[in-house]
């Protein structure tokens, strides 16, 4: 417990100040994120880091990430950012043609979906921060708080398991979770509103937010239990990795836009 106060403090220190600057520093800070989640995706699935199709998977990675605005450099016909990603799935399809299915299908189609889930998840973390600082601490207050809250209402309270991956999960602390973020997110919108939905809209969209984050947080649950790992990483000490602690942020953000606030 020690250790993980710990790097969540440091964590912290260094994670908000980048957050409330914004500008190239927190977009590089994104890209090497990115690119350590979808490492442990790979090494998950004991692919070779060094391999093509790794390096490929994460500079695919980088161009989804990538805010839109940086593609206005670039030709015409790679301007779309998931047009973009499409060339990298096909030469990672290409790849299983060279490697004579070394390589497979199957192994392509789980890189590539690691490609989106977690490039997308970070670029909407760029858009919500480039739309205003306020926008991505909403998002984080409701991840934090509704995962603070599971685990206090869920020790407490807990008797109904929520599902089968995440057996220390519960029925009780996923709705003390959604509680806590409502009460918090309230209270937060109170004094830095929202100026596309009023209070009530907000409301519910909290409470929509909060259970996606929780859904976030069981898919990475079932593929850690379909690896057999019991983190995703061991980079943060006490926490384990990367996808450990952006899992809920990954869902909750391409929500967010979504329902259009970003």
């Amino acid at each position: 417990m020690k250790k993980r106060v710990i790097t969540a403090v440091v964590a912290l220190m260094i994670f908000i100040p980048l957050l409330i600057l914004g500008g190239i520093w927190l977009d590089i800070t994104a890209f090497v994120l990115g690119m350590i989640a979808l490492s442990e995706i790979l090494i998950m699935k004991k692919q070779i880091l060094v391999s093509i199709e790794a390096i490929i998977s994460l500079i695919g990675t980088l161009f989804v990430i990538a805010p839109v605005g940086w593609y206005q450099n670039v030709p015409t016909l790679i301007r779309n950012p998931f047009f973009a990603l499409y060339i990298f799935i096909v030469l990672l399809l290409l790849s299983t043609v060279f490697t004579d299915n070394r390589f497979s299908f199957d192994d392509a189609g789980v890189i590539s979906l690691g490609m989106m889930y977690i490039g997308m998840g970070f670029h909407y973390f760029l858009a919500a921060r480039a739309e205003n600082w306020t926008i991505i601490m909403y998002a984080l207050l409701i991840v934090w708080c509704t995962d603070s809250g599971a685990y206090i209402f869920g020790k407490k309270f807990g008797k109904h398991k929520l599902s089968p991956v995440s057996p220390n999960k519960t029925w009780e602390g996923s709705i003390g979770g959604t509680v806590l973020a409502v009460i918090v997110c309230t209270i937060w919108l109170m004094f830095f509103p929202n100026h596309i939905y009023n209070n009530l809209i907000m409301f519910f969209i909290t409470i929509l937010l909060s259970i996606t984050g929780q859904f976030g947080d069981l898919i990475e649950s079932a593929i850690k239990r379909y690896y057999g790992v019991k983190d995703s990483g061991k980079i943060l000490p006490g926490h384990g990795g990367i996808l450990d602690r952006f899992d809920s942020l990954l869902l909750v953000l391409p929500v967010l836009h979504l329902v259009g606030i970003i």
